[in-house]
Formats: structure tokens, C-alpha cells, sequence
């Protein structure tokens, strides 16, 4: 087993599948927590209380938080082996470039690793300050446990926070819609037509996702919800 472990990991293919399972789960998480935080509209009640909940799934058999310390442990593996797949993905295509091609090819191939190269580098900083900020309330303006609502609030009220959370977003939508794309393309798509339709989809949910998650922050910053 441990042979064949070794051996998936080490092609190419087996690279790619990992970093096709991981980018699911990563996916699922994304719209849940999105999902999740739109319960802010409805009201402190409602985001306070799912915050709650989430700590009480399962308790009887993980004790209070389990749930979410095991989600957190799937969610670093799966980051770890994302970046890990990704990165030496990379390498291997560059060393295989014909070097003839090679200021052709990072032309054609930059806009999209630069985007997934620094969108990385901004989401990776914005989950370290987002465990300071909403997490552990260290950088929170309020930082008081269990009042998502007040915590929040009081973060978006901030235009620099704001900034900041933004950018992030738009770097996940754009890391999103590119490995979307990237993913159903290794699928196959025979027709002009399809591919039309893949990028199309994988554009859709990444403006859904970021559209989401902006609503929240703006919707404080113009006093729509106070």
C-alpha cells in the first residue's frame, strides 16, 4: 500500500488528482463558510447561534469544538497538499519546457501564474489575520467570544480592514475561476462550445463566491446594516 501511495504521488497524474480532491474540499468549505456568514443579515440571533451550533455537532463523541478542530485539521492537510501538488507541478513543467520556447510560453503562461502565485501569497496572509481577528478576537476591535455579529461589525467598520478583506476575496475568486477551469479542462472538452461553457461556469461561481462574501463587509462600511 505504502508502495502505491508512493507511486500516485510521485507521478504526475497522481499530483493532479490530489490537487483536484483537495480543491474540492477546499471549494465545499468555501461556500459553506460563505453561506454561513450570510446568517449575518438575519441578525445576531441567527449568526451568534450558528456559531454556537457549530461547536455542539457531534460533542458527544469529539467533546465541545471538536467539530471544528477536526474541520481545521482537514482544511490545513488539504491546503498543505494543494500547495505541495501545485508547486511541484510547476517545477516539473518548467524543467520540461524546451528552453527555445521558454520566453514564449512564460508570455502566454504569466497572467495566470501570477495570479494564482500572488493570490496565494494574499489569501495565506489573510488566514493568518483572519485567525488573529475573528478566531482568537486578538486583533478584533471588540474580540469577544461567541458575538459574531458585534465582532464583525466591529471589523467592517474599519475601511482598511475592508481593504484588505477585499483584495483577499477578489484573489480567491480569481484562484477559484482559474483552478475551476483548470480542473474541468483536464476532463475533456472536445467543443468550442463546452469549453465556452466550462469557463463560463467556472466564472459564475467564482462571482457568486465573491459577491458573497463582500456583501457582508459593505453591506456594515455603507451603514446598510448596523
Amino acid at each position: 500500500m505504502a508502495v502505491l501511495e508512493t507511486r500516485v504521488w510521485s507521478s504526475t497524474i497522481g499530483k493532479k488528482a490530489v490537487m483536484g480532491v483537495t480543491g474540492l474540499v477546499l471549494l465545499l468549505y468555501v461556500i459553506a463558510h460563505m453561506l454561513g456568514n450570510l446568517k449575518f443579515f438575519f441578525g445576531p440571533t441567527s449568526i451568534d447561534g450558528y456559531a454556537a451550533w457549530l461547536r455542539t455537532i457531534v460533542d458527544g463523541l469529539l467533546g465541545h469544538g471538536g467539530f471544528l478542530w477536526g474541520t481545521r485539521a482537514v482544511l490545513v492537510g488539504s491546503v498543505v497538499l494543494h500547495m505541495t501538488a501545485a508547486t511541484q507541478l510547476a517545477r516539473r513543467a518548467h524543467k520540461a519546457r524546451p528552453a527555445a520556447y521558454q520566453h514564449r510560453r512564460k508570455i502566454q503562461g504569466s497572467y495566470a501564474a501570477r495570479t494564482m502565485r500572488w493570490g496565494g501569497v494574499i489569501l495565506g496572509l489573510f488566514v493568518v489575520y483572519h485567525i488573529l481577528d475573528l478566531t482568537t478576537g486578538t486583533l478584533n476591535p471588540n474580540g469577544v467570544q461567541g458575538q459574531v455579529y458585534a465582532n464583525l461589525t466591529a471589523d467592517f467598520r474599519l475601511w482598511y480592514v475592508v481593504l484588505f478583506y477585499t483584495a483577499a476575496v477578489v484573489s480567491l475568486g480569481f484562484h477559484i475561476r482559474h483552478g475551476m477551469w483548470s480542473a474541468l479542462q483536464s476532463l475533456g472538452a472536445s467543443s468550442a462550445t463546452r469549453q465556452r461553457a466550462l469557463q463560463l461556469t467556472s466564472l459564475g461561481v467564482a462571482l457568486a463566491i465573491t459577491v458573497g462574501y463582500l456583501s457582508v463587509p459593505f453591506a456594515v462600511l455603507t451603514g446598510l446594516v448596523a
